[in-house]
């Protein structure tokens, strides 16, 4: 609902913020109408009619109905406290007066912004549920019942079947004894379970933090002295505790989004990178010849250097290549043949046996890496048992210790953290990255959430103790992850029965775990790493969700794999970061237009493009009159169609029988379609539509916001409105600025035109149109001019060119308006502020007054504390002295039923007469702040 004001200043200015109270909730506000003036009218009759009703407004100062006013007397109105009737339409007319409820809005205090934002956090309940926070066992440990013990056991002893031979393989990528990736396993699997708030994740070793450990210990160790006793064990645990602390303290001071910085295309580039550079590392292990080339190079020097190197393959390729086509052919059979002939032959036929049969594929897949295992190393012992290293004809894993014999207290040294330090930020990113991707899409798999915060902690712990078992970094397995999920796993709990057959393994076979080929171990991480390259599937998808994170993931690929997986890391980082600030700092501000919409609740859909309808009898002809007459229709009848050329047919989508009708332009299918408008309309008593303006962009036909076909009509002349697109911050300002201003100068004409003004008056950097200089002038003045172009020929005469045209600035509107529509601004700081403010006094220099500023749905507090501030929401005396100030105050009412028996408050209500429904009739937003809408007003009904 909109009101026009007098041209003055708004009694509830800025000025008096003081001013009212609760009571006043109660007050009806008297407002007067007022015609702004017209472009052509003199200037001095305008300002004289504005100074006297200027000096008109103030009313002496008196005690208002409801309490004491503490406002300035000269800013005190009379108000009167009246049972006014509203209409159901709600319309009135521009020429009435309209009583509306007064409500003060007051801005908002610190103390309210504790009470409701913080206060929470600073009670006994909050820091004993932060406390139970940390531990997230308490919460589902008094629930563990005989079911999820079954189901967990059987998880357990599946991972752990998977999890001995990865941890050794892991822990030859992170060129580190194989015993230290069972201990990293065995304490891993145990802290996780009572920290973690994911039932799916597997904490251990993983291929991508094996060789980011790999990239640490080569690279510290370049930098030791030759006689030095820091190991490669020393340099690893050390750089666990560094990711521990690191990720604990991120976990308890609540740091978990900053994971978030880094996006999903940004990692799946770099494991993909990752995944290559494993793979290539652990070829020539496959071949037998890794100790003819450094493997720790560039990817591609790798893949080089191992294709030069063939010919020096030796028996270690049957251990290798072998076992790797069956695991691939076993995955395959297993996961896909397998089942579906099952299915096929025993679906229905005898269900029990299928159901056996896929439980048989499902474990059988899962411990596929153990049996190959298992197979190789009894083949391998038939063959190398007895002989020497040298007599060997292929290389085994070697001498396991027992137990845990290398475990002891680990001992903290300085110069070994201040090598490894400078490692530590690629070392966290993956540390913690992949985890929180791998638990998160678990989560959302099965159905329950993840905390990130909480996550870093159980990382955190988990790292920190396993540096008294000199564990090197574990984070999330996807591979192992995805086998628990498949396995229906419970409880976190699972963990503790892998640990545990990760300890039984290292006290029971580490005697066989000598005699385990090189080869094979190569091929097992050859097959579980491969799962972590993308898919071209995934690169596809990429592309058609957006092409700018396709480019991110192609490039982090090469990068990684021509440079080093640091360095792709780096880069997913920084990409991720720049493309967050990129949106920021050129947000997607659209002009705004309206159009006419109206809701169909289960219309008949019909293929053709638009209708045309009469809804007033002002636009019906005589025949149409007495054609609805007779059929009694109130939706109105069609006036004019527009109908392709089309011989498909007119069922419509919704499946409903409608004749074939091939002609769209034949007088039948007019009058089918016309009948069976009616009869919907007939069955439904709410037929006749209500439309109501909607503000959309101009530019509908890219977004997709709306039907290309749908025209947009813009503001009334002089009124500009604009959609801010998410935060309003110092990155964007200048950019809204500059967008705002252009379309200002783009659409409207200046206060006072720079062609009546002097040449030298003008600056420098807005001169205006060029304009020949006076002696060039004079030259081409209107006269003739003759001469010969032979002797023969007649002299030609030459007029001046014609006078120019009419400036089309001159046509122009004047600027009255500008409405800012906040509803996607979130949040604003003391620099966008201020760039409103400078954005006010340029729009008001250049229109020689003051234009009103408008805000529409403003969501934050905040923001609107700080437009406030600034001295917006309501008309302000800055340029007062120099021009006229076309002031309107447009406010929305809101009403809310009412019960028939609810008698509170009876001065606010009215009552709906069709209806007789009782409502509740408030103003939406601050009368003292007649420039701040709950929506965008409906600029075509103001004074203009």
């Amino acid at each position: 609902m909109t009101n026009h004001a007098q041209e003055s200043n708004s009694p509830y200015g800025s000025d008096n913020e003081n001013y009212g109270n609760d009571n006043y909730a109660n007050d009806n506000v008297e407002l007067s109408d007022y015609s702004n003036f017209n472009d052509g009218a003199d200037l001095d009759d305008l300002a004289l009619e504005y100074d006297q009703y200027k000096g008109a407004e103030a009313v002496p100062s008196q005690e208002g109905n409801t309490g004491t006013s503490t406002a300035p007397d000269s800013y005190k109105l009379k108000t009167t406290v009246s049972q006014h009737s509203f209409s159901n339409e709600g319309s009135l007319d521009n020429d009435s007066t309209t009583y509306i409820p007064s409500f003060y809005e007051h801005r908002l205090s610190f103390k309210e912004y504790y009470d409701h934002e913080l206060s929470e956090y600073f009670t006994l309940r909050s820091v004993r549920d932060y406390i139970l926070s940390i531990f997230p066992v308490v919460h589902w440990l008094p629930h563990y019942n005989y079911n999820w013990f079954i189901q967990d056991l059987i998880t357990g002893i599946t991972i752990g079947c998977v999890l001995v031979p990865q941890s050794m393989s892991y822990a030859k990528i992170a060129s580190l004894p194989p015993q230290y990736g069972l201990y990293s396993s065995f304490i891993g699997a145990f802290v996780y379970s009572l920290f973690a708030t994911s039932k799916d994740v597997c904490i251990g070793p993983v291929a991508v933090m094996s060789l980011e450990t790999a990239k640490v210990i080569a690279h510290v160790t370049e930098k030791l002295p030759d006689d030095t006793d820091i190991t490669g064990p020393i340099i690893a645990t050390t750089l666990a505790f560094l990711c521990g602390v690191i990720a604990l303290g991120g976990g308890l001071l609540r740091l978990g989004f900053l994971v978030e910085l880094i996006s999903l295309n940004a990692v799946s580039g770099f494991m993909t990178g990752s995944a290559l550079n494993i793979i290539s590392g652990q070829v020539p292990s496959l071949m037998g010849y890794s100790s003819k080339l450094n493997t720790r190079q560039a990817t591609y020097k790798v893949i080089i250097e191992s294709l030069k190197h063939l010919p020096d393959t030796k028996l270690d390729a049957v251990f290798g290549l072998i076992p790797l086509a069956i695991l691939y052919t076993w995955k395959w059979w297993c996961n896909n043949m397998g089942p579906k002939l099952a299915e096929r032959h025993y679906g229905r036929s005898r269900p029990r046996l299928n159901f056996f049969l896929q439980k048989f594929y499902f474990y059988a897949q899962a411990c596929r890496n153990a049996i190959v295992i298992i197979v190789f190393t009894c083949i391998s012992w038939a063959i190398t048992r007895g002989k020497t290293k040298e007599q060997r004809p292929i290389k085994v894993l070697g001498t396991v210790p027992k137990g845990l014999n290398d475990v002891s207290v680990f001992k903290l040294r300085k110069d070994v953290m201040d090598y490894v330090a400078p490692e530590l930020p690629a070392s966290v990113i993956v540390l913690l990255l992949e985890h929180i991707a791998i638990s998160k899409s678990f989560g959302r798999v099965n159905d329950y959430k993840i905390v990130p915060d909480q996550e870093l902690i159980a990382i955190g712990t988990t790292n920190l103790l396993g540096t008294f078992f000199n564990a090197y970094p574990a984070t999330g397995s996807f591979s192992r992850s995805a086998l628990k999920a498949k396995c229906n796993v419970k409880t976190p709990l699972s963990g503790i029965f892998s640990g545990a057959c990760v300890l039984l393994a290292l006290y029971c076979l580490t005697s066989a775990f000598f005699f385990i080929p090189s080869a094979t171990l190569s091929a097992v991480i050859i097959h579980a790493v491969s799962d972590l390259v993308a898919s071209y599937v995934t690169t596809w998808n990429f592309w058609k969700m957006n092409p700018l994170d396709c480019l991110c993931f192609i490039v982090t690929v090469f990068i990684t794999v021509f440079s080093s997986i640091e360095n792709g890391i780096y880069f997913a980082m920084c990409w991720s970061c720049a493309m967050l600030i990129l949106k920021v700092t050129f947000p997607a501000g659209r002009f705004l237009g309206y159009i006419e919409i109206a809701e169909v609740v289960n219309g008949h859909v019909i293929k053709d493009p638009s209708i045309t309808v009469a809804e007033s009898e002002e636009d019906e002809d005589i025949d149409n009159k007495e054609s609805r007459a007779k059929s009694g229709s109130k939706f109105g009848k069609i006036k004019e169609k527009v109908f392709p050329s089309s011989s498909k047919s007119s069922s419509p989508d919704n499946g409903t029988t409608q004749p074939n009708l091939k002609n769209f332009d034949s007088d039948e299918y007019k009058k089918t379609m016309y009948e069976t408008m009616n009869n919907n309309e007939a069955r439904n008593t709410d037929a006749k539509l209500t439309y109501y303006k909607k503000w959309v962009p101009f530019d509908h036909a890219y977004t997709k916001e709306l039907n290309p076909n749908v025209a947009i009509l813009p503001p009334p002349p002089g009124v500009i409105v604009y959609r801010l697109a998410d935060s309003f911050t110092y990155l964007n300002c200048s950019r809204h600025f500059d967008i705002i201003f252009d379309e200002v100068k783009r659409t409207t004409r200046r206060g006072k035109l720079i062609q009546h003004s002097k040449k030298s008056d003008r600056p420098w950097n807005d001169p205006g149109p060029w304009e020949a200089p006076t002696f060039f002038k004079d030259i081409f003045k209107k006269k003739t001019w003759s001469w010969k172009k032979n002797n023969d020929e007649e002299p030609v005469e030459i007029e001046a060119a014609p006078a120019a045209l009419p400036d089309p600035e001159e046509s122009k509107p004047l600027l009255r308006v500008i409405c800012l529509d906040f509803s996607q601004v979130s949040q604003v700081d003391a620099t966008a502020l201020q760039s409103i403010v400078d954005l006010r006094k340029s729009i008001n220099k250049y229109a020689d007054r003051q234009i009103e500023f408008h805000f529409a749905c403003i969501t934050s507090p905040w923001v609107k504390r700080g437009l406030e501030n600034m001295k917006f929401g309501d008309l302000n005396e800055e340029y007062s002295d120099e021009s006229i100030i076309a002031g309107h105050s447009s406010y929305h009412l809101t009403r809310s039923h009412r019960a028939s028996d609810d008698s509170s408050n009876l001065d606010d209500s009215f009552d709906d007469l069709e209806s007789g429904k009782t409502y509740q009739v408030n103003v939406a937003t601050g009368t003292n702040l007649p420039f701040f809408h709950i929506d965008i007003p409906d600029f075509s009904k103001w004074n203009l």
